[in-house]
């Protein structure tokens, strides 16, 4: 096996191990992909003050989000899907993120479910919601999420209807998925992701499967696509404001809105009692045309982050990129690409492998710009500060 040094690698090695329509639901974006371009080009354009003759025999990257102590200000973000990355890709990744001392999200959409999760690891981990027109199903994964000791609710609030992404229409790969005859042969070409998906604990998405099955009736079809079909006739095109004051009501813990790219509908969220927002445009795979999410991170964090932590996603790929959201107002960092490529690539070891390139270069980019911990990252490290911009 070749050496190992960045997330790209774990990305080529995903490439030649899975089929081309799961990688291009990983990797691509919406529309013309403007937007899923930008979040990463934007990342790379920020310059570091290299800083020298500081001490840099120890760095402390432990750090806390949402009240939990964790070993470094990232966290897995919620992915759908992800047991078709790899089979039981949600467990595998759950317990790659604990064994790291990181947290983990999982998403309404997961391929295994909340329970599954839960008999995996030990420690909490936390929950993504969509909010659906069936809200009998809002309020059941909810209580599930809660008895099974999430921590803290995520509801994402970008995808009251989902945009266009090209190469999903043209691989199938949509909810619920369709299977071409390409992608079948194209399967059949990777057997051993092929009988790992086949053997995984699950072969339809799990939460949404164990609420049609407490419905009974013709709802309790096991597959993919009753299950796909019945959660596209339930987004709910309608999300409004009123819906976070009801998932605040009903959801006890930690409750982060993910999806924000306006300052006003961050000071909205913490209004309304969000302990959290998340700087996200979805990946790029929402509204194309939309500024980066690494641009708008600081008019975010001047606008609310005295009051709630601002996380941050879209684009990262290291530990640099990490570190720059930081610098610029992020409490901390979401990671999903980054570790799905790693997941795809090696399974649960790849994740871990993802985790410790990012907490390397992390570590080692913090000796360089002088910084002995988390607490001391400030906008000072860089070159491209929100208040160097313009001046010469």
């Amino acid at each position: 096996m070749p050496a190992i040094t960045n997330i790209e690698d774990l990305r080529q090695m995903m490439r030649r191990k899975i089929p081309r329509a799961v990688f291009d639901y990983v990797d691509r974006g919406s529309y013309d992909e403007l937007t899923w371009r930008t979040n990463t080009a934007d990342l790379r354009a920020i310059r570091f003050r290299q800083r020298v003759l500081i001490d840099a025999d120890n760095r402390d990257l432990s750090w806390t989000m949402l009240g939990e102590k964790i070993s470094m200000p990232v966290c897995i973000a919620p992915t759908g899907l992800t047991g078709l990355v790899h089979g039981n890709g949600e467990m595998l990744a759950a317990r790659a993120a604990e064994a790291a001392g990181v947290r983990y999200t999982l998403s309404t959409m997961s391929i295994c479910s909340i329970e599954d999760v839960r008999s995996v690891i030990k420690g909490p981990f936390w929950f993504q919601l969509y909010v659906f027109r069936d809200r009998g199903f809002s309020e059941s994964v909810i209580e599930r999420a809660r008895i099974a000791g999430c921590t803290a609710l995520f509801v994402t609030v970008d995808l009251p209807l989902r945009g266009q992404r090209h190469a999903d229409i043209k691989n199938g790969l949509e909810v619920p998925p369709r299977l071409k005859l390409r992608n079948a042969f194209d399967m059949l070409t990777k057997p051993a992701w092929t009988a790992g998906v086949l053997m995984g604990k699950r072969k339809t998405f799990g939460n949404i499967q164990a609420y049609l099955k407490q419905q009974g009736g013709e709802k309790t079809r096991g597959d993919v696509l009753a299950a796909g079909a019945w959660a596209n006739e339930n987004f709910d095109g309608s999300l409004s404001w009123k819906d976070i004051a009801w998932a605040r009501k009903h959801w006890p813990g930690k409750l982060v809105i993910k999806g924000i790219l306006d300052p006003a509908d961050a000071r909205q969220a913490a209004e309304l009692g969000a302990d959290a927002v998340v700087v996200s445009n979805h990946g790029g795979r929402q509204l194309d045309g939309a500024p980066s999410t690494i641009e708008v991170l600081p008019k975010i964090a001047n606008a609310v982050g005295d009051r709630i932590e601002v996380l941050f996603d879209g684009g990262i790929r290291s530990g640099q990129d990490v570190l720059k959201a930081l610098a610029l107002g992020a409490h901390g960092c979401m990671i999903g690409r980054s570790y799905l490529y790693g997941l795809g690539a090696m399974g649960e070891a790849g994740v871990r492998k993802a985790l410790d390139l990012i907490a390397a270069e992390l570590r080692v980019s913090m000796s360089l710009t002088g910084v002995r911990n988390i607490g001391e990252v400030t906008a000072d490290i860089l070159y491209d500060r929100p208040a160097d911009r313009g001046s010469n």
